[in-house]
């Protein structure tokens, strides 16, 4: 490498230390203070060499603060890896014609111990100075000194840059903290709140530090503090994720829905340093869902209604029209299946919620096929793997298994006092199956010519709202169905605001 990059790449190392120019500090000072107070020399520097200078960080018995760089003594220890000796200045022709040699302050004896930059490009030294000669040298204790303090400079250039790493990257955290919608937060690891950015202070309109510490809880509702509290206490005692939903106090005096959250920073050993959390205002979004669910129940309720409707419409035409009594009483026992697969599934509000039931395939069956037990106990069972379903699929299974007690009612195995229908369902990979088996009715000789319309909307229903199968197997002790279709068809996925 030329001397020109050699000197380019040492001023860009000196450049990032950020030492140049800089006030005195106790640290430096004390280096040189113990340089010559070891050595026994008058005089001791800290110097870096910049490209055109040598400026003395550091110094005792010497009043100028910088010289020329063609002046530099030190520049001679920056291609050493040890120690740079001159024991008499005007010996070696080196320095013999150095100004501060042959003039004032008449320079003689020169030690210095190189000074590397973090990033391990030699910048300076510690040195110490004589204006006699010192034929001897320096004892080996003295250079063991020299050689330790270069290092306590080395490391007081470490810290300087690790100080500077941590001020840019906390420079840096709240410039993206501050520019966040949400509210930034942070605690120490027993969870003392000691951070906030300025969305929390804009939406809070308190002074800054007044929520430090366990100020912080007093922001919440009262109905909520103690929820909190308790849900935070388990996350710090856990290291568990925190989240939850509380009513936050705005500036304005109202209190607004807000989601918290919160995870823990851990180090290398898996200690908690730190939590950080934010705070996102959800109250829109929350009363907007409340009104939804509001409207939602009363359509949900104004359609149940509608069921019933239609339903008193039908027995009414049959009764008006005689002829048409068999087709109005089936179609109204498939409109009133329908009302109770929409009933069993709909959006429920505080005071129906009590009454709800699980929404799963088994709950629903068992809602359908409940006329039809008898005295002497179920005439239907159903075993196997249970399901969660949504109103999607309640709709079609309601139609379905209606359809299929119907025709065992009245020509299948509930037609006999000993007929008896098992149903078992189980999970087959990604898929839902459910078969349903007759037994104990009358026998059967074979399918019929040709499919009724509950057949036909059956397999409709099957293909095209759950986008199954629908296979149906006319065997001589009764009619078996069987049923698949892809799990995720009975339930809708979560949704996550």
């Amino acid at each position: 490498m030329t001397e020109a990059r050699i000197t380019e790449a040492r001023v860009r190392s000196l450049m990032a230390t950020g030492i140049l120019d800089t006030a005195a500090e106790t640290a430096f000072d004390d280096v040189v203070r113990l340089a010559a107070l070891v050595c026994k020399a008058p005089i001791a520097v800290v110097s870096f060499v910049d490209a055109d200078r040598q400026w003395f960080k550091a110094r005792i018995g010497l009043e100028v603060s910088e010289t020329p760089v063609e002046m530099a003594i030190c520049r001679h220890v920056l291609v050493c890896d040890d120690i740079q000796l001159f024991c008499d200045l005007t010996a070696d022709p080196r320095t013999a014609d150095n100004p501060l040699v042959t003039g004032a302050p008449f320079l003689r004896f020169y030690a210095g111990a190189r000074v590397d930059s973090p990033d391990g490009v030699p910048i300076g030294s510690v040195a110490v100075i004589d204006t006699v000669p010192r034929p001897q040298g320096l004892s080996a204790d003295e250079t063991e000194t020299l050689l330790a303090l270069a290092r306590q400079v080395m490391a007081q250039l470490a810290m300087r840059a690790q100080t500077a790493r941590l001020k840019d990257g906390e420079d840096r955290f709240r410039a993206i903290a501050d520019s966040m919608p949400q509210m930034v937060w942070s605690t120490q690891p027993d969870g003392f709140h000691d951070y906030y950015n300025a969305r929390w202070y804009e939406f809070t309109g308190v002074p800054a530090g007044s929520t430090d510490g366990e100020g912080w809880n007093d922001m919440f509702h009262p109905d909520d503090q103690e929820r909190a509290r308790a849900l935070w206490s388990h996350s710090l005692a856990t290291g568990d994720p925190y989240e939850i939903e509380y009513r936050l106090r705005h500036h304005s005096g109202a209190y607004r829905w807000t989601l918290g959250r919160a995870l823990p920073i851990r180090d290398e050993a898996g200690q908690i340093t730190r939590w950080f959390g934010t705070c996102t205002d959800i109250d829109d979004a929350k009363r907007l869902a409340e009104e939804r669910e509001l409207v939602s129940q009363e359509l949900s309720h104004r359609i149940k209604n509608i069921f019933a409707v239609i339903s008193g419409l039908i027995s009414l035409s049959a009764r008006t029209h005689p002829e048409s009594k068999a087709y109005a009483m089936a179609l109204r026992d498939r409109v009133m299946a329908l009302g109770r697969a929409h009933d069993f599934v709909r959006p429920h509000s505080k005071v129906s919620q009590p009454n709800a039931r699980a929404a799963t395939a088994f709950a629903l069956l068992t809602e359908l096929f409940a006329p039809y037990d008898g005295a002497g106990g179920l005439r239907i069972s159903v075993a196997g793997d249970d399901i969660p379903i949504d109103d999607r699929a309640a709709t079609p299974l309601a139609l379905i298994f209606h359809e299929l007690a119907t025709n065992a009612a009245k020509y299948g195995a509930l037609s006999a006092p000993e007929g008896h229908v098992a149903i078992t369902a189980e999970r087959v990979g990604d898929a839902y199956r459910l078969s349903w088996r007759e037994s104990g009715g009358p026998s059967v000789a074979g399918p019929p010519a040709s499919d009724g319309f509950g057949s036909t909307l059956s397999k409709v229903s099957v293909e095209g709202q759950l986008g199954g199968t629908l296979i149906r197997e006319w065997l001589p002790e009764g009619l078996m169905v069987t049923m698949t279709a892809p799990a995720t068809s009975f339930t809708r996925p979560s949704r996550v605001n």
